[in-house]
């Protein structure tokens, strides 16, 4: 069933990041001509942007949301309401009609659909690692954890894979219909992501819980009204994450194009190298916390992190594409998988099964509206007045410091069980011999 639950988990985040993610391609290549086609060149652009960035600000109220349906009424059903979301908004956005055809029903439409894409991928997230840490045995909780979270990556690969075919198209074909094409593709992957995901069990600490009729009526008022501080905790500890993954792939794809004068492919091939790296890394860094813990995992890449803070520009700044790679891979994976892979059991052993998917959803997405998405405007309006980086890698720096320093409050869960609305001690397995 583990390995299951881990399959199910990781296909459904992969369906669901290439949704969302498949926006932010179509946002930055054609939706300021399809959708703001009366504006001025820059203004379309940052309106299309725009609308990418309400995705960011819909995912905590999807956190808190499917947070509380989640613990209500167990995460299985959660996740495949998120799934089926993301796959219906998609298509749907591939059938809205232009701004030239219904006026500016258009772009509201397209609003509309990416707050569902938003909320949806507030919960997936969380979803995804927690079913895989609840079905888990204690000492490979960690390695478990952190495999769905390769489907974000396997997302933004697919998503890449998918739509590049139809920038090779004449312009009027691909404002017309190419870039449709992709979004309606969502509506036929969506049954194999059900499937998958119908034939997993509910996670045996849910099913306790619900047996023993210990569930909350509220759990994000009972989470804030308990356990304030470690919710606080965990959302400073999220910080780190988010300097790691927003840097990397979202400023410094302008900083690459704009700043640097270099090709825009070179960010992009760059963001695919990274992610695919991410199959590996992802993964290791949680077996690595079984083995040594999740404290000193994560605080290694945030320390990483914050070390790379300004060698990162630097290889930007030589203008060779291969250091461009070098220092993505370095900050996106490296250092922020260290961080990823650790914080998928670090983070579900901090809460009591009850409240445990609103705990988690919320402190990771109301960290990431935070400072994920409001990054990249901010690293560019530092750089801007400043003239350089050296503002902006200080500030990673310090949130880097804010995420360590929100570690330090949360305890290294690798030996707990989770028992219903409990969780507790387990005992160690003994070290399996090694044979000749």
């Amino acid at each position: 069933m583990i390995r299951r639950v881990v399959t199910a988990s990781t296909v459904g985040t992969a369906l669901e990041w290439y949704d969302f993610m498949l926006f932010g391609t179509a946002a930055a290549l054609v939706f300021d001509k399809v959708f703001f086609p009366d504006q001025e060149p820059l203004v379309g652009t940052l309106a299309a942007l725009a609308t990418f960035a309400v995705g960011f600000f819909a995912r905590p109220f999807g956190g808190l949301l499917f947070g509380h349906f989640g613990d209500r009424l167990g995460r299985k059903k959660v996740l495949v309401v998120t799934l089926c979301l993301m796959a219906v908004a998609s298509t749907l956005m591939g059938l809205i009609p232009s701004y030239d055809s219904i006026g500016v029903t258009a772009p509201v439409l397209l609003v509309f659909l990416r707050v569902l894409q938003g909320l949806g991928a507030g919960a997936e997230y969380a979803g995804g690692a927690l079913m895989a840490a609840e079905h888990a045995p204690p000492h490979r909780r960690g390695l478990y954890a952190a495999i769905p979270p390769t489907g974000n990556g396997l997302g933004v690969i697919l998503a890449a894979a998918v739509f590049t075919p139809f920038t090779l198209l004449p312009d009027d074909q691909l404002l017309s219909w190419g870039w449709r094409v992709p979004f309606l593709l969502s509506i036929l992957i969506l049954p194999v992501g059900l499937y998958i995901r119908l034939r997993v069990t509910e996670t045996p600490a849910f099913a306790e819980t619900r047996r023993k009729g210990a569930r909350e009526s509220y759990p994000a008022l009972d989470l804030v009204r308990r356990e304030p501080r470690k919710l606080g905790l965990c959302l400073l500890t999220n910080l780190g994450p988010n300097v790691a993954t927003y840097v990397p792939s979202v400023y410094a794809l302008t900083y690459v194009k704009e700043d640097l004068g270099m090709a825009a492919s070179v960010g992009t091939v760059g963001l695919l190298i990274a992610n695919s790296v991410k199959m590996v890394t992802l993964p290791l860094s949680g077996a690595l916390s079984d083995r040594w813990g999740r404290r000193p995992v994560f605080a290694a890449g945030a320390v990483l992190c914050a070390l790379l803070a300004f060698p990162f520009f630097w290889l930007l700044d030589t203008g060779h594409s291969w250091a461009v790679w070098i220092a993505m891979t370095l900050v996106l994976t490296f250092a922020n998988d260290l961080m990823l892979g650790s914080q998928a059991s670090l983070l579900p052993e901090q809460f009591d099964t009850r409240v445990r998917y609103t705990g988690v959803a919320v402190s990771r997405e109301f960290a990431a509206a935070l400072a994920g998405g409001t990054l990249p405007f901010v690293a560019a309006a530092l750089t801007s007045a400043t003239g350089g980086t050296w503002a902006l890698s200080l500030l990673m720096i310090a949130l880097c410091l804010l995420s360590l320093a929100g570690l330090a409050g949360l305890r290294d869960g690798r030996h707990l069980s989770f028992s219903g609305d409990e969780v507790t001690e387990a005992p160690v397995p003994a070290p399996t011999p090694l044979r000749p």
